[in-house]
């Protein structure tokens, strides 16, 4: 078995398993019942929020590329991004993650190298603000502890992610930073890489290697990297005001902030690459609501059905726009994450 059917082979069973305990003990009337509560009102509203993040998204990243590309196109950006996240949605491994820098590199003549490096900051930083956000909910929660008890069996469970998600992040962190200013090594990690490839490859994998480093260039300034930290609180709270507007049209009296918990748990199921975020979005949605807030299972499956549900469609419609538009196919846009166009 070759190493790209084990991963494939992995991923599904990942999906199969996290299904299995989403859907355990599941009893369907019930869903059906919880399904009908939702109010238009707050339906529609979700379905124009669900965009948002694409947007603060892209207004993230052009800032980011401010100094190498002005005069960077938000249309583009937001194009790119929007493609990328479509790509995530419907195929396995997160490859939409390759495609969005390679879609906007084309589009922008922009390095694809540099715009990888790009890509890994954003998703450090998606990190540690939601660390930074759940640390904040936890040292603050004993001044709502009227609204929102939670078990200790909870707490003990968001302790645990947020311990562990702030290590991951300040690794990757150190990791970027090392990068940066030790450049000189860096290249030579990647040369070192790039020996057992043919003579012919070598040249392009190194000249990838160095422009993906000086894709993390920017944290040499403190004002860009705060300013960029901001835009990133921007991008997660305008996510939590997504799903506070859903599960406000479902009854449910839940606090903005307190949506933040909820938030950081999905964060990880949705981290998990599987087509779709199916599984483990899934389960740890369900596992948010049954222990944060105190839900009835089968009323945490169905709300959890309807909101993945409302994000996979809305976002893979506009990428579909997207993508006819520029003349490309799906398949077309699936190859730039292998290198192809």
């Amino acid at each position: 078995m070759t190493r790209s059917k084990l991963n494939y082979l992995i991923i599904f069973l990942l999906t199969v398993v996290f299904l299995w305990f989403f859907f355990k003990s599941v009893r369907w009337n019930e869903v059906w019942g919880y399904l009908q509560e939702f109010r238009l009102p707050f339906l529609v509203m979700t379905i124009f929020l669900g965009p948002l993040h694409l947007v603060t998204r892209s207004i993230r990243w052009k800032f980011l590329l401010y100094p190498v590309k002005p005069d960077l196109r938000f249309g583009k950006a937001v194009e790119a991004t929007t493609v990328g996240f479509t790509i995530t949605l419907l195929f396995p491994a997160r490859v939409g993650e390759v495609v969005r820098p390679m879609y906007l590199a084309r589009a922008e003549n922009l390095s694809p190298g540099y715009l990888m490096g790009t890509i890994v900051v954003e998703r450090t930083f998606d990190l540690f603000t939601n660390c930074f956000l759940l640390g904040t909910f936890l040292l603050t929660r004993h001044l709502f502890s009227y609204k929102l008890e939670l078990q200790p069996e909870t707490l003990s469970r968001l302790y645990f992610w947020g311990k562990l998600g702030l290590i991951l992040a300040a690794v990757l962190f150190l990791l970027i930073i090392t990068l940066y200013f030790l450049k000189d090594r860096a290249v030579r990690v990647f040369r070192a890489i790039s020996r057992p490839f043919p003579a012919r490859v070598r040249p392009g994998i190194e000249k990838f290697g160095l422009e993906f480093v000086e894709g993390l260039k920017f944290f040499h300034s403190f004002g860009r990297l705060l300013g960029y930290f901001g835009l990133s609180l921007v991008v997660w709270l305008g996510i939590s005001l997504l799903y506070w507007v859903f599960y406000t049209g479902y009854g449910l009296k839940i606090p903005y902030f307190f949506i933040v918990p909820y938030i950081f748990l999905t964060m990880i199921g949705a981290s998990i690459p599987t087509p779709g975020m199916a599984g483990g979005f899934d389960y740890f949605s369900k596992l948010a609501l049954t222990s944060l807030y105190g839900l009835d299972p089968n009323r945490a499956v169905g709300l959890t059905i309807v909101i993945h549900s409302l994000q996979f469609v809305v976002t893979c419609l506009l990428g579909y726009v997207i993508l006819w538009k520029n003349g490309l196919s799906l398949l077309q846009a699936r190859k730039m994450g292998e290198g192809k166009s």
